[in-house]
């Protein structure tokens, strides 16, 4: 009796929950926060299955990520309840999301036309190239005034011109007028607030920044954008701020609760690690790697090579803050591409042990640029390459040079903002999954040559989106005043190597860096009219018939003789 007791005051105690859907590129996560502590009472994951149909291209199914969020819903909530937490207590949830990722569906029918294509994925490379062709001076930041992007694969846009190129469904879908585009969080909203029964087809300020066809100025859809990349505007969805009600749950076990956050998954770490200054950065870890600074309520254009991007508009009626942003491809996913197509370890965490055993990577420099290198090079034409092999190199140097390489990607992008704010970073907040791995931790802070911070609960991008939802206008449980938020308890890993060696180990870096560059075009190598030919090159074809000559010329004084 005393327990039951117990159980439910503990229950009262606990006060408003809010809850956070995090659909990243590699899992679908729930999670549920105490609104007054911060504190993450429970959670679920599902992984999501990646196809990979051609070289370059990546999809995942639309369906199936909206069934892990509904999975993972109901295990929380069973989870919850075996832990005598009242689930009626949720007021809230908030809506974080793998971002420019794109989805087109029937809105009478509900069904996805096509499979998502993630944002690493290629295949939009001679579009973009096509793009690019025809700008004034081949300048891929043509439209960088109103994006504050480049024209890169990276972006919706792109996705969204080659299924409407490409796809019979998705063309004729758009000529009768029903089809939808949207990305992740768009999809996921628009379903689980009832779909073709009355889904509310919404985005948020910064998921729409990454489409390549909202004004980052106007804080709109731009008809000029819209128009350049011939997409028609009924069917994008309506921009709403980051932090309101966008419709109720229609069904599970949280039906009525009000949708009312919703941030790009860079914007949503940037949230929950409480990033509200100008000068304020974090660095996430994840399929790829995102470093994000606050500018303030103007935006900022990069001379280096980083992206100008929303960094969230927590209000209907709040100003819009803006972020620089450096995006890495491939962070995380070079984990999964060791275990997955090498086979040199079986889970995650074993690279870690590995490549502590030898604590070097004895010269070895691995550039994962399986999709391009993105900030700050924008270089689509990059491939992966792994350098500097001798016959001492084994697996676990292979496994050091992974690591290292993420943290040398984070360099360059560090490098790049501070030459564009002209202010030095101090220290570098992190979160995302990779932060789990203290080795790589190590080598970032050895690397960057400043101290590394870590939140001791990494849930930082599911914490933002928390935080926005349940602060909303008609739901107001989570206070975003400064003097109310919680104070998070980190972990600070100091550099612990001279500068001298950490600058040229990443001199060496940035040489590999250059041998990647420019491996793969859809352009012809030659026009077709004229044969490649090793006399092309004039001084090689004096060399090449010098040489005839004299072989030729001594055979026959040979003869002579």
């Amino acid at each position: 009796m005393n327990g039951i007791m117990a159980a439910s005051s503990n229950r009262i105690m606990l006060g408003p929950l809010v809850a956070a859907i995090d659909q990243g590129t590699s899992s679908t996560r729930f999670l549920v926060f105490n609104a007054k502590t911060a504190e993450l009472l429970s959670h679920h994951q599902v992984e999501i299955k990646q196809s990979f149909p051609k070289e370059g291209w990546v999809e995942e199914d639309p369906k199936e990520i909206l069934q892990s969020v509904y999975e993972c819903m109901d295990r929380t909530c069973e989870k919850l309840t075996q832990l005598n937490i009242d689930i009626s207590n949720i007021k809230a949830i908030g809506v974080t999301n793998q971002r420019e990722t794109t989805i087109v569906w029937d809105k009478e029918t509900g069904e996805p036309l096509y499979n998502a294509i993630v944002w690493l994925d290629l295949r939009t490379q001679s579009t973009v190239e096509r793009l690019i062709n025809k700008t004034p001076g081949r300048n891929k930041n043509h439209l960088k005034h109103k994006t504050g992007l480049p024209i890169s694969t990276y972006f919706s846009a792109v996705k969204l011109r080659w299924l409407m190129d490409n796809v019979e469904k998705i063309h004729e879908a758009v000529l009768s007028h029903k089809a939808m585009f949207g990305t992740v969080d768009s999809w996921l909203i628009w379903c689980l607030t009832g779909g073709k029964k009355g889904g509310v087809h919404c985005t948020d300020v910064t998921n729409a920044s990454r489409t390549m066809l909202f004004n980052i100025h106007t804080m709109d859809w731009d008809p000029e954008l819209c128009t350049y990349f011939d997409i028609p505007m009924e069917i994008l969805p309506k921009v709403r701020s980051s932090s309101e009600i966008y419709g109720l749950m229609k069904s599970g076990p949280l039906t009525g609760v009000p949708i009312s956050g919703c941030l790009g998954d860079q914007s949503a770490a940037l949230v929950g690690q409480m990033c509200f200054k100008d000068g304020q950065a974090k660095n996430t870890y994840g399929t790829g790697c995102f470093l994000l600074k606050n500018v303030g309520t103007k935006p900022v254009m990069s001379d280096h090579g980083l992206l100008t991007t929303v960094a969230y508009k927590l209000g209907r009626d709040e100003p819009a803050y803006y972020a620089l942003e450096g995006s890495v491809a491939i962070a995380g996913a070079v984990v999964r591409w060791l275990k997955d197509n090498l086979g040199i370890i079986q889970t995650s965490s074993e690279l870690e042990k590995l490549a502590a055993d030898v604590g070097t990577s004895y010269g070895c420099y691995f550039v994962p640029a399986f999709s391009g290198l993105y900030a700050p090079y924008w270089e689509p034409s990059a491939r992966g390459i792994i350098c500097g092999l001798t016959q001492f190199t084994n697996r676990s140097h292979l496994a050091f040079a992974a690591l290292e390489a993420v943290c040398f990607q984070t360099r360059e992008i560090l490098d790049a903002m501070n030459l564009d704010s002209g202010i030095h970073l101090a220290q570098l907040q992190v979160d995302g999954g990779m932060t789990s791995n203290r080795l790589l931790m190590q080598l970032q802070a050895d690397i960057l040559c400043i101290p590394v911070v870590k939140p001791s609960m990494p849930e930082t991008t599911a914490l933002g989106a928390a935080m926005a939802a349940g602060a909303a206008e008609g739901v107001s449980v989570w206070s975003l005043n400064p003097d109310d938020l919680t104070e998070v308890t980190s972990e600070k890993f100091e550099p612990q190597i001279n500068p001298e060696e950490s600058e040229l180990r990443y001199a060496r870096w940035k040489k590999a860096v250059q041998r990647a560059m420019n491996w793969e075009t859809t352009e012809p190598v030659n026009n077709g009219n004229e044969e490649t030919s090793i006399f092309s090159s004039v001084p090689l074809g004096f060399y090449i018939l010098g040489s005839m000559f004299m072989l030729i010329g001594a055979k026959y004084i040979a003869g002579q003789k």
